[in-house]
């Protein structure tokens, strides 16, 4: 089920469903500690002796965000009940709390008595043993902790007139007890202070609205790992008001959406705001040490067990690249230095990680065959050292470079140089992309490339010509490689993998995979190469889903939550990320601002794609557009903001000043200035547009 609606700060992650049930609350890490695990914390509307659920099917919903913030904008009505609803919920930016507002107007002609549930489905620390949930009667609220993970929960009507009206807390999930949420449909709570074990627990704030009248009430969550944290943070929303910690949260999210800008030249509005909707909700799934999660969305544990709340160093490099192009420096910047903590000493990264820097699971063994191997995906080495040059090129900060450069860089681009094959220059076999397959794969070839090319410029810019000249010949065989083992003419087309063979040479792979648009994308060749635009128009035929729907699968007979299995038309459920690298195409072939326009095709099929909040999904429905797999998926948001700002800068770079020759718009003057500020690349390195 999809988290149409994710709201955080970087330290506490709540998620929503589509029918507006709070479903996750990570904490102290996004995307560890789920202390939900996934189950319904329920929201319940009483009036004068009616009672329903948020979950009900009655309810109308409207589900998003109010603009450029993370303060979200949810509109409720039920027929059986007088009312319309506005419901804003928001994680403060800097205090460790959720707040909603629930605004109500009656639409009686008669006095109205309403009551507000809020139900409290807690696993701490991801399980519901030894849980303890207690009422505190002189502040009037409710307590969930165990260990050190606190939960405080409260309610304001007013400067006077602060803290829940009802209670209860009890017993779920044995001996078949459902929990304190049943007690709430009769109105009244049975005020049971204390429970432990498989606790719950169910609030009510209480209102009388005069005929048409309206009313407010605010709830909050403070977290925190010890008792007075909770307390402490509780009693600043009491003391300044819950309304004031609203406003702050909705002008810190608009100034940091708008930062510089934003420039979005003659982009389509519904395209702008899908930018800015994306960098929003990046900004979620990014945790304050500086992991960049993959996707929040636990249930997916339904699948297969685990999650995708894990760092991935090749997701977050490009989802660090993307902030860094848009402007973003400091999320980019701690994602790298976090980096920097986990790379072996033989210079690579492992499969996956946890937000707080521990070795994640994995499913990449160690040995196969009779023979021990390196369970890695080597794209995710040579991307982190791609994103470093990214960020370096934008925002050249020597001094945060200056600590990375050996035990980072260097270490990791003699790994790049040395993990290959001597006879063709190829890198060794590793593990794809999609993690599926081990051999060498146009992908990984790619990010090897602009791994080695990126060392080497830093090499250059660090004044070490031996190291620079030995990484350069090293991404030389590289490619000198991909142009002999990948590229098949009798194909016409690039091919994605190709596995050695023990007597000499490879054997290949000619499933069509979108990924092999890797060989453009990290500037190995040109978008412009005839070998490229061949590979392309051919993936672009044979990928497409030939539905109302349409969409890039991300290879043939993709059997991931496969839907379908009428190959002819639907060769696998549409992607994002992959219908968005057939829109980078585009715009990195465009020599005319015409010509761009194809790209926003794409952009606007992206839109399509979203939920009402502007979330999207990994892959969607080939037949009704309903997303899959997990939601929001952080690479397709990244893929959409990168798009985005290719098309930004390709279009600065195409229009220029009749008179001057300059470039119109600031964005392109600005990465000029930069680049003639560092002038480190020097002759023997690859051009910038390249890479």
């Amino acid at each position: 089920m999809a988290r149409d609606l994710p709201i955080g700060n970087g330290t506490l992650l709540v998620n929503f469903d589509f029918l507006y049930q709070l479903r996750d609350i990570y904490f102290p890490h996004v995307g560890m500690e789920n202390h939900t695990a996934g189950h319904p914390c329920r929201f319940g509307v009483w009036v004068n002796g009616t009672f329903r659920w948020i979950a009900d099917p009655g309810w109308q919903r409207q589900l998003g965000y109010e603009s450029d913030t993370l303060v979200t904008r949810v509109l409720l009505r039920h027929p059986d009940l007088p009312l319309a609803i506005v419901c804003t919920d928001a994680v403060d930016f800097h205090e460790n709390l959720y707040l909603r507002r629930v605004a109500v107007t009656s639409e009686a002609d008669s006095a109205l008595e309403v009551r507000f549930f809020f139900h409290h489905d807690f696993h701490i620390y991801e399980n519901e043993v030894g849980d303890t949930a207690y009422y505190e009667p002189r502040r009037r609220v409710v307590f969930h902790y165990k260990d050190l993970r606190w939960f405080l929960i409260n309610g304001f009507r007013g400067p006077d007139d602060h803290g829940v009206d009802q209670f209860a807390t009890g017993q779920k999930e044995i001996g078949g007890l459902e929990g304190t949420w049943r007690d709430a449909e009769d109105g009244t709570l049975s005020g049971n202070a204390i429970a432990q074990g498989s606790v719950d627990s169910t609030v009510a704030l209480h209102l009388t609205l005069a005929p048409r009248g309206y009313g407010e009430v605010y709830y909050w969550i403070a977290a925190g790992q010890t008792f007075d944290e909770v307390t402490a943070i509780n009693r600043r929303v009491v003391e300044r008001g819950p309304a004031v910690y609203l406003e702050r949260i909705r002008h810190y999210w608009q100034l940091w959406a708008r930062k510089d800008g934003n420039e979005m030249g003659e982009l389509p509005v519904e395209i702008a705001r899908l930018f800015t909707s994306s960098l929003l909700i990046l900004r979620t799934q990014i945790d304050v040490d500086g992991g960049i999660l993959a996707a929040n969305d636990f249930d997916v544990t339904q699948f297969n067990r685990d999650t995708y709340s894990y760092v991935w160093p090749r997701d977050g490099a490009i989802i660090s690249t993307a902030l860094t192009r848009a402007g973003y420096s400091t999320p980019s910047s701690r994602f790298l230095a976090f980096c920097a903590r986990l790379l072996t000493k033989e210079g690579y990264f492992l499969h996956k990680y946890n937000p707080d820097g521990s070795l994640a699971s994995s499913w990449h063994p160690w040995f196969a065959d009779n023979q021990p191997q390196i369970p890695i995906q080597e794209d995710e080495t040579g991307l982190v050292l791609w994103a470093l040059w990214q960020f370096f090129e934008h925002f050249p900060e020597v001094e945060f470079i200056k600590p990375l450069y050996r035990d980072l860089i260097i270490r990791a681009g003699e790994f790049l140089a040395s993990y290959r094959d001597p006879e063709s220059g190829l890198p060794l076999p590793s593990w794809d992309l999609w993690e599926e397959r081990r051999g060498v794969h146009a992908w990984t070839v790619a990010a090897t490339y602009a791994g080695l090319v990126a060392a080497a410029r830093f090499a250059n810019a660090f004044g070490e010509e031996d190291i620079r000249d030995r990484l350069l010949t090293a991404a030389r065989e590289v490619k000198a490689g991909a142009d002999a083992w990948l590229w098949h003419e009798e194909l016409g087309r690039f091919v994605r993998t190709v596995h050695p063979r023990p007597s000499g040479g490879y054997d290949v792979d000619q499933t069509f995979d979108a990924s092999v648009a890797g060989l453009f994308l990290f500037g190995m060749y040109a978008a412009t190469d005839p070998r490229i635009v061949r590979t392309m128009e051919s993936l672009r035929e044979r990928l497409w889903v030939k539905t109302p729907i349409g969409g890039v699968a991300r290879y043939e007979n993709d059997y991931y939550h496969q839907v379908s299995h009428d190959l002819a038309n639907v060769p696998g459920n549409p992607w994002i990320i992959c219908t968005l690298w057939l829109a980078r195409w585009e715009i990195a072939r465009a020599g005319r601002p015409e010509e761009l326009e194809s790209a926003t095709e794409y952009l606007h099929w992206a839109a399509r794609r979203a939920l009402p909040s502007g979330v999207l999904a990994e892959q969607v429905d080939p037949y009704s557009g309903a997303p899959l797999s997990v939601s929001p998926l952080t690479w397709s948001h990244g893929e959409v903001v990168l798009t985005i700002v290719d098309y930004l800068d390709k279009l600065t770079r195409l229009n220029l000043c009749p008179a001057c020759g300059h470039p119109l718009f600031l964005r392109e003057r600005r990465r000029i200035r930069a680049l003639r500020l560092m002038d480190v690349a020097g002759d023997e390195l690859p051009a910038s547009e390249e890479v």
